[in-house]
């Protein structure tokens, strides 16, 4: 199957899910003519930007039925008092390791089945008729390069990879997913809930005795290829990103507070190079503070798909 007709099989599906309740998605009730005008906001915004970098976090794919880790009422920090692994502790503690391989290994089947939602497709779409000089993503999902984006940072990693910090070998997830199973053929334990990025929740007592593959190559520690709490960006990354944003001519933040200064930074650099900020997103943001020129609280999927920009000689036709 080529690529088009994937991309095409999978916005069908996405538009098949609409009915979904949106139970990962905080409460943000507008009227038909708020969101028209949203939609009309942003479509000027957009219009007049040029070439937008384009900045995506969690709640771009709370549609989807990803949970997030910050939105009132709904995500991980207002359920419970957990918190996701540091980096240091995964890496000196073996007990960490396995409580963490044992929960991702249950939630992996649900959360890498997941599929893009109209949002995702929105901004594939704005890539393909010119609007979008590049898109980073905080999020670990795969959502974006599976709604057929290409010009994608993946701020943080992705979650479909694996990386042995012994060799630096980089496998598939999925091909760990089949390791793990055969090693806990008598090992079984149901999830109470979902986490954010393919976690879920599971007592001490039921990660006992769950075992932990080694790297193939030279039997060392494997971790998902993603940035943990405590860890850092690579250098390398980060001077990418900022030459992408460099010749780009204005920022779009779309469903993310950019509280951690891993991307916050692209927003201040944003700023300080006088380019127009506008947010989608819903509840405040660290960005407020710089003023943007546009600020949208509400849902990205009601807006990001209906954008006239993406197909304005159809809308044009629709409204004579």
């Amino acid at each position: 199957m080529n690529k088009t007709r994937l991309f095409s099989k999978l916005r069908d599906f996405s538009r098949s899910q609409r009915s979904i309740p949106r139970i990962y998605v905080p409460k943000c009730e507008r009227t038909d003519g708020e969101i028209k005008e949203a939609v009309r906001k942003l479509d000027d915004f957009i219009s007049k930007s040029g070439r937008l970098f384009v900045l995506t976090g969690a709640g771009i794919s709370t549609e989807s039925g990803i949970r997030d880790y910050r939105s009132e009422d709904v995500g991980l920090y207002a359920i419970t008092e957990q918190r996701p692994i540091e980096y240091t502790d995964f890496l000196k503690s073996s007990c960490d390791r396995r409580r963490y391989w044992a929960r991702n290994y249950v939630g992996w089947e649900e959360f890498s089945g997941i599929q893009p939602n109209g949002s995702h497709f929105a901004l594939a779409d704005l890539e393909k008729v010119g609007k979008v000089n590049w898109l980073v993503t905080q999020n670990v999902d795969a959502l974006h390069t599976k709604a057929g984006s290409q010009r994608v940072s993946e701020l943080h990693g992705c979650a479909h990879r694996v990386v042995c910090l012994g060799c630096n070998q980089i496998t598939s997830r999925h091909d760990l997913q089949h390791r793990m199973k055969a090693l806990n053929l008598a090992w079984n334990a149901t999830a109470a809930g979902h986490a954010p990025d393919g976690d879920s929740f599971l007592s001490d007592e039921d990660v006992q005795g769950f075992q932990v593959p080694a790297c193939l190559s030279c039997g060392g520690i494997l971790k998902p290829h993603v940035i943990f709490f405590g860890d850092s960006v690579p250098k390398g990354t980060v001077s990418f990103i900022h030459e992408r944003l460099y010749e780009s001519d204005s920022l779009l933040i779309i469903g993310s507070s950019v509280q951690v200064y891993s991307s916050y930074r692209f927003v201040h650099a944003a700023w300080e190079q006088n380019k127009p900020i506008a947010i989608l997103n819903i509840g405040p943001t660290r960005a407020d503070k710089l003023l943007p020129s546009l600020k949208l609280s509400v849902i990205a999927g009601d807006v990001l798909p209906r954008l006239r920009v993406l197909s304005p000689a159809s809308d044009v036709a629709s409204d004579s």
